[in-house]
């Protein structure tokens, strides 16, 4: 793997071991050996450790004494606890696009991700649509312009990341739910209607918490 300088060393380290864990490639319990990692990806073993301590800061691994890092292991509890969470921030984003948006053409990055999210339903892309899902909200941190919240849905997103895949990995045909949903919550903010973003970001956390259960039980 060849690291580029965007970003720091430890954030791209953690980052290809969060893509790792997200697919499933490195499983629940699985130790993280940071000697193994330095030698693997030809980084210093300093750059590992502070990639781990900010995989445990998003929730993708544990740190234990004596035994080092593993991957975080998935129960019903923290998929709950998360989706209900992550639900609150959707709406908050949602609410502040439909406040603060004025001209037609400031909701066009909406418009072109539910084109990209339809592709990669069609092309059965989990990565992509995962990926796109998220970019989503992205495209609504500008509207809400709330570090706090931007930084708190940034270090929550690898693990809903993988909440996610491991979801769409059992039913595929849950992007099209999803993209149902994404429809209408786009006609909610273009007439301005909060009740309508609660009503349906709520089914949307709500069929995201179910179906990540279901495949939790079906791994």
């Amino acid at each position: 793997m060849t690291f580029k300088a965007l970003d720091s060393l430890a954030e791209q380290i953690a980052q290809h071991l969060a893509e790792r864990i997200i697919r499933g490639e490195l499983r629940p319990g699985e130790r993280i050996q940071e000697q193994k990692v330095t030698q693997a990806l030809d980084v210093s073993r300093g750059s590992v450790r502070e990639a781990l301590l900010i995989l445990e800061r998003r929730h993708l691994i544990v740190i234990l004494p004596r035994r080092g890092a593993q991957v975080s292991r998935i129960t019903a509890h923290h998929v709950r606890s998360l989706c209900t969470l992550m639900g609150e921030l959707y709406i908050l984003l949602g609410h502040a696009v439909a406040e603060r948006w004025q001209a037609a053409d400031e909701l066009a990055p909406f418009l072109i991700l539910q084109q990209r999210l339809e592709a990669a339903r069609q092309a059965q892309n989990i990565d992509a649509f995962v990926e796109d899902s998220f970019n989503v909200m992205r495209a609504a941190y500008p509207f809400a312009d709330n570090p706090y919240l931007q930084e708190t849905v940034e270090n929550l997103q690898p693990a809903m990341s993988r909440f996610y895949y491991l979801a769409l990995e059992q039913r595929k045909a849950s992007m099209s739910d999803y993209l149902e949903l994404f429809a209408r919550l786009l006609e909610a903010v273009r007439q301005r209607h909060p009740g309508g973003i609660r009503e349906v970001l709520t089914a949307y956390g709500q069929r995201s918490c179910e179906q990540v259960l279901a495949a939790l039980e079906q791994a």
